[in-house]
């Protein structure tokens, strides 16, 4: 097995864009971080792929393994066709510790996960825990038994009055920690795209949003799906995921995806209603 770190992203796109479509939707996340940098139409925050670690491993004639990692963000790995061996994965840990990268942690498919993070906190007498158990949906039609309720619209600029609230709530959701609405007005303001972020309005008021992300070839994602705590258990967030999906298949995507965090039955219960089918389990492990 060969290790080849990469410098230059047009080329590591080149190599590594057909192998990560073999699962297009599964590496939803490789995929599209690795279409941002090839652009180069946005460098905000993480997105500029100066930084950015990526490699391969590969037999001498196939690609067996991908990793790139955008920091601050956690590694993200693909086993082609997701099979692997520890040869593989060993190869990738000593490419990483020759190559001196620091990485905080992983987020890949369950099974690649864990032998990576056993691998690599041996090497470096250092544990893991895991963070998160995620499971991995796509969706290739909306249930017509999911009623519509309330109005979906773009977001505006008149929306900076909340919308910086629900995503400080929206990522102390994920992290569970408390959250903070910082002063950056600009920060925010970046997310307020009327093309992907969408709110869920009854009568009037805002109730749900959510956004669109990362468009590859044939799959688009969705995430920022939140509802205050005063508007849950109203049908508001299952009504805003499957419009917002509903838009996604209008734009020609065969395929929406999202990602869900499996300690909450109760998110994961009303993405199938919506007729999101599960693709596989991932797991987002932080070294310590």
């Amino acid at each position: 097995m060969r290790f080849q770190q990469y410098r230059d992203v047009r080329t590591f796109y080149r190599d590594i864009y057909p192998v990560l479509m073999r699962h297009e939707a599964q590496n939803l996340v490789p995929l599209g971080n690795v279409v941002i940098g090839y652009e180069g139409k946005d460098k905000t925050g993480w997105r500029d792929p100066v930084n950015w670690f990526m490699a391969a491993v590969t037999d001498g004639a196939v690609i067996r393994l991908t990793a790139v990692m955008t920091p601050p963000h956690n590694l993200t790995l693909y086993a082609t066709d997701n099979r692997y061996d520890g040869e593989t994965v060993a190869c990738l840990v000593n490419g990483l510790l020759e190559a001196g990268v620091p990485v905080p942690g992983v987020m890949t498919e369950s099974r690649l996960a864990e032998d990576f993070a056993r691998t690599y906190t041996a090497s470096k007498s250092i544990g893991y825990q895991i963070h998160k158990r995620q499971r991995i949906y796509e969706l290739t039609a909306v249930s017509p038994a999911i009623p519509a309720i309330g109005t979906l619209r773009p977001a505006k600029e008149s929306d900076m009055a909340f919308i910086p609230y629900w995503l400080e709530a929206f990522n102390g959701d994920c992290t569970g920690g408390d959250y903070r609405v910082q002063n950056d007005a600009e920060n925010y303001r970046y997310f307020i795209d009327p093309q992907r972020l969408f709110i869920l309005e009854d009568g009037g008021t805002p109730v749900s949003m959510a956004k669109t992300v990362r468009e590859i070839q044939t799959v688009c994602g969705v995430s920022y799906v939140y509802t205050p705590p005063y508007f849950r258990s109203k049908g508001y967030a299952t009504a805003c995921v499957a419009a917002v999906s509903r838009v996604i298949l209008e734009r020609g995507f065969t395929k929406c995806v999202l990602y869900t965090d499996l300690a909450n039955p109760i998110s994961n219960s009303i993405y199938q209603k919506i007729g999101y089918t599960p693709i596989c389990d991932s797991l987002e492990i932080r070294f310590t």
